[in-house]
């Protein structure tokens, strides 16, 4: 493949709820470009972008995919994104390196949860953009049905650009509004508009041209005249007005019949701004600033993406603002201040690599076996760093507790995480000190199902993945007083250590407090230290279900010892004896972690999420309201929120979204408190 200057380079992103054929379309573009000469199936398994094991297996796209094509004198870089709300990720990813979307529709179905969702992130990171209603020869396919959804949700600037002609089993072509043509069937032959769509044809297009001529004061003075706009000047207003955002045309045609493909290509080529428009943010010091991309300036890339793959490697796919990377050289990471050797660049197209000697401004390329590098990095020249803003990524909401399946597996297992954090940047790991769990944590249950498999097939690493225990504690309600003796006759040195400890409640969050109190040397002073060890060695297991004791005072105030029999194992025995004597009169009760969250809403659905939260034992806070959208306020206990993104998804059919995080502990109601010790005594025993 040629190389291509920014200005005749296009970064599409294709963006749409699950199943409305982004990877189709995909497909037939390539086919259409001539970049590939079958055109695979989603249902087969042979698509160039669902490549992967896991998507052929599951039949949806998990990560995005770059499928660059030649199309009229230009490189168009596409990138298929899922559509699968769990890999929200991959589509921030895909938007970040773009200048403009694609939403795909399908007539069908119409409007979806996730097609809002795109249209929602296209319009916090003002992303142009055209709509494409795909699926015209589906059972149920509805134009005009589906036009109306879309300009009744995301307003009048959706205006249709084409027609069908037909629709389900009759659908055969497509009439384009500026042209007044029609075109028919997958070769796009020529014809006159049907006369059954002339009234509707010259309606839409007389809103068409009215938005067009809106963005220049040369057009809306000519036709405000009543003259006649040529095809030059009515492409150039649209062209302004959708890279402006007060415009997105409406497609329609055929994935899989391959009709208004190349139609859509044209449109891409035509609407969408090229990788020269659209400035580069850059922060230093913690300010935002913007520059003009330029081939000539000196190098900035940022890293959007890191796959392992068991053969090649780690791979870096990259994208080129300024400057040019050239094979076989070397780059500075302003983000971890060091120098990466570039071995032989690729172009990729799904996970066929096509080695280059250069990749220039504007586009999109990926390299092996960067040591360092990581996504959300920038690339740059060590003599004028520049840092460009890393992408922003949602924060992880569900999280399960993985086990390795063998002896074996527990060794591997670190590194195999470390791995999957690197590749997918929406999954966190941590280790739960509490419960002695490690947890992985992401967006929704499918996306840790797909971490689970990978880990497996890429690392050779089996895990099982469970609902992650909740890290209880026990603590004393009232004062008490301990004694207890350790003594040993066994022939020889015997065993002696005696102490008295005095217990006392401390408030909520204040931990663990030790002193000792001994007057007149009933236990010599270097023994105190070892009754201290055997009291924090006790404390990680309370007497009511040997969870971790929290919140009290220890002190040591009396003991008695034998000059030749006590030793410090002594006294570690006799402290940690005493205090688990104590925890017993002091009234124990079980606490439990409160977590304050957040769930975003729109408003038609408060009144079931807040009767789901009081069935949760939550205590609801507040309530702020604004722009069709709720903020519920609560605090709840987090054994009751373990599943909370798959309630919240169910109920609010994908359109919720929330955040928890650690509040406090408390008290236990009595009825829990009971089976979850008699679960854990079943447990320990």
């Amino acid at each position: 493949m040629q190389q291509y200057g920014p200005e005749n380079i296009r970064n599409a992103v294709l963006l749409s709820h699950s199943g409305a054929g982004k990877t189709s379309a995909s497909e037939a573009m390539l086919f259409s470009a001539g970049a590939i000469k079958r055109l695979g199936k989603v249902d087969d398994g042979t698509t160039t972008s669902d490549y992967d094991p896991d998507e052929v297996k599951r039949q949806i796209s998990i990560s995005l995919s770059l499928l660059p094509c030649e199309w009229k004198g230009a490189k168009l870089n596409l990138i298929d994104t899922p559509g699968y709300s769990d890999f929200v990720g991959e589509v921030g990813a895909a938007m970040r390196v773009s200048e403009g979307a694609v939403i795909m529709v399908c007539a069908a179905s119409g409007v979806e949860v996730g097609t809002e969702q795109v249209w929602g992130y296209c319009e916090q990171g003002t992303l142009p953009r055209l709509i494409f209603i795909n699926k015209m020869d589906r059972e149920n396919a509805d134009f005009n049905k589906t036009v109306g959804q879309i300009q009744a949700r995301f307003g009048s600037k959706c205006l249709p650009l084409q027609l069908p002609i037909g629709a389900q089993n009759t659908f055969e072509g497509i009439v384009n509004l500026l042209t007044m043509k029609a075109y028919t069937g997958t070769e796009a032959k020529e014809a006159e508009v049907p006369s059954a769509l002339q009234s509707q044809a010259d309606s839409f297009r007389e809103k068409l041209i009215e938005a067009a001529a809106e963005v220049d004061d040369k057009l809306i003075e000519k036709y405000l005249e009543g003259q006649e706009l040529s095809q030059e000047e009515l492409g150039e207003g649209l062209r302004q007005a959708v890279a402006s955002g007060k415009v997105v045309p409406i497609l329609t045609g055929s994935a899989l019949k391959n009709v208004g493909i190349g139609l859509l290509m044209d449109a891409i080529h035509d609407y969408l701004p090229s990788a020269k428009e659209r400035a580069v943010v850059t922060v230093s010091d913690s300010t935002q600033k913007t520059m003009e991309p330029s081939p000539d300036g000196p190098l900035a890339a940022l890293v959007f993406k890191t796959s392992a793959d068991p053969y090649v490697g780690k791979l870096t796919y990259f994208r080129v603002y300024n400057g040019a990377i050239s094979s076989n050289s070397h780059v500075w990471n302003a983000n971890r201040k060091g120098a990466e050797r570039i071995g032989q660049l690729f172009v990729l197209r799904g996970k066929n690599q096509e080695p280059v000697p250069q990749i220039g401004a504007g586009d999109v390329g990926a390299v092996a076996k960067l040591t360092t590098t990581s996504t959300g990095d920038t690339l740059c020249t060590q003599a004028k760093p520049i840092k460009i803003a890393p992408i922003e990524f949602p924060e992880p909401v569900f999280s399960l507790a993985v086990h390795p399946k063998t002896k074996a597996d527990v060794d591997k297992l670190g590194a195999a995480l470390t791995r999957l954090v690197e590749e997918d940047p929406t999954i966190e790991v941590h280790r739960e000190t509490g419960t002695n769990e490690t947890i992985i944590s992401g967006i929704g249950e499918s996306q840790l199902e797909v971490a689970a498999d990978r880990m497996q097939r890429k690392f050779g690493v089996g895990v099982k993945l469970e609902m992650p225990k909740v890290p209880y504690k026990e603590t004393i309600t009232a004062g008490a007083k301990a004694e207890y003796k350790h003594k040993k006759q066994t022939g020889g040195h015997g065993q002696y250590g005696h102490v008295l400890l005095k217990l006392e409640p401390l408030p909520r969050g204040s931990g663990h407090e030790f002193a000792g109190k001994i007057v007149g040397g009933a236990i010599p002073r270097n023994y105190i230290p070892a009754v201290e060890k055997g009291v924090n060695d006790a404390i990680q297991e309370g007497v009511l279900a040997r969870y971790p004791v929290i919140d009290i005072k220890t002190t040591v105030y009396d003991g008695s010892f034998h000059p030749v029999d006590s030793s410090e194992i002594c006294f570690k025995i006799a402290g940690a004896g005493a205090l688990k004597k104590g925890l017993a009169e002091g009234q124990p009760i079980l606490l439990e972690p409160i977590m304050n969250i957040e769930v975003t809403i729109p408003e038609d659905y408060t009144g079931d999420i807040i009767g789901d939260l009081n069935t949760k034992r939550a205590r609801v806070q507040g309530m702020n309201p604004g722009g069709g959208v709720n903020v519920i306020e609560a605090q709840v206990p987090q054994a009751e929120i373990l599943r909370y993104s798959i309630d919240l998804k169910s109920i609010t059919q994908g359109r919720g979204s929330y955040k928890a995080s650690f509040s406090h502990y408390e008290e236990v109601p009595a009825h829990i408190a009971e089976k979850i010790i008699a679960s854990r005594q079943a447990e320990k025993a």
